[in-house]
């Protein structure tokens, strides 16, 4: 009978290769070019006594308030120019990341063709990890000093978050940010709701970037990956044993869906384990559903969790 099996499935592989390489066909068609301003090059480049022309030019970066000392301090500030200076050796060639840019945007076009190409501006800020990008519309914000891979010297944080400061995390944050600002999130304070808010982020990823990997959409290590597709019966298990679905018990979101070390079971396991796996089951079910049901990326995105669980027949890998 297997036998039988192999030429379906081929022909069920190539269809859906066909179908793929229609979409990224009729991607590579659509026209976009980005524009990049390099605020952080204007700012730390420019001479003191021309700040003004700085804040005419860039206004939105310079809020009432702070005296003109402020900013005269940050240019001529020795840790400041440290900082520049690290980030100029990584990027003072941005053409690749703008390259990446347009093929992402090419994709937010083709699923969302209302949208705006913005303007990529990039910055040199607090070394807020939350706020690494920013998406508004007709803007792009861009902190190039979160992206100076995670070994660097200057990196006081927890291995968990500097992992992700690396160039290939920057598509993914960019979506993650269009996400946030695109989607209007399901108020519902269940961990099932919150699970399929990450799952959709995370599948937009799948149609947005659609040659990274999964743990560069994930954020994890590969081995992280691999952990979750090894134990994806596991955890579906336990939340089911444990009732937690539907619970709205606000603290199984730092334990299963908010970025840790590490997911918390209450179990020995629990250092082996990556955080968000909550996250990542989400992402499961949202790809199940999607695949077993004939809708669109804004019908998902506008369908509450409820429904798209009871009809995803998400079934977790044994």
């Amino acid at each position: 009978m297997k036998t039988y099996h192999i030429p379906l499935l081929l022909c069920l592989f190539f269809l859906s290769c066909d179908k793929k390489s229609k979409i990224e066909k009729a991607v590579e068609e659509i026209p976009v070019e980005i524009k990049v301003e390099r605020f952080d090059k204007v700012f730390f480049e420019t001479e003191p006594k021309n700040l003004d022309k700085v804040k005419k030019e860039f206004p939105f970066f310079f809020p009432p308030g702070n005296e003109d000392a402020v900013w005269l301090d940050k240019m001529k500030d020795p840790l400041w120019r440290e900082l520049y200076t690290e980030v100029q050796k990584k990027y003072s060639n941005f053409e690749p990341v703008k390259i990446k840019l347009e093929e992402l945007f090419k994709h937010v076009k083709y699923y969302f063709p209302e949208t705006k190409i913005p303007k990529v501006i990039t910055v040199i800020s607090e070394m807020d990890y939350n706020n690494k990008v920013i998406y508004a519309d007709s803007l792009v914000i861009i902190s190039l000093e979160m992206y100076l891979g995670k070994e660097h010297k200057f990196y006081q944080f927890p291995e968990y978050i500097k992992q992700n400061f690396e160039e290939n995390q920057i598509m993914p944050d960019v979506v993650s940010s269009f996400y946030k600002r695109k989607v209007v999130l399901d108020a519902d304070k269940k961990l099932l709701s919150k699970m399929i808010n990450s799952g959709k982020e995370l599948y937009l990823k799948d149609l947005l970037l659609p040659d990274y990997s999964d743990a560069d959409k994930m954020g994890y290590t590969n081995e992280q990956i691999e952990w979750c597709n090894e134990n994806e019966s596991y955890i579906w298990r336990y939340f089911i044993e444990k009732e937690m679905l539907y619970s709205d018990d606000q603290k199984l979101i730092p334990r299963f869906i908010s970025p840790a070390p590490f997911s918390k079971f209450y179990l020995e396991i629990d250092n082996e384990t990556p955080g968000q796996v909550g996250g990542w089951i989400g992402w499961q079910i949202v790809r199940s559903y999607m695949k077993n049901n004939e809708v669109s990326l804004q019908q998902l995105l506008d369908t509450n969790a409820k429904e798209i669980f009871e009809k995803s027949k998400y079934k977790p890998k044994k």
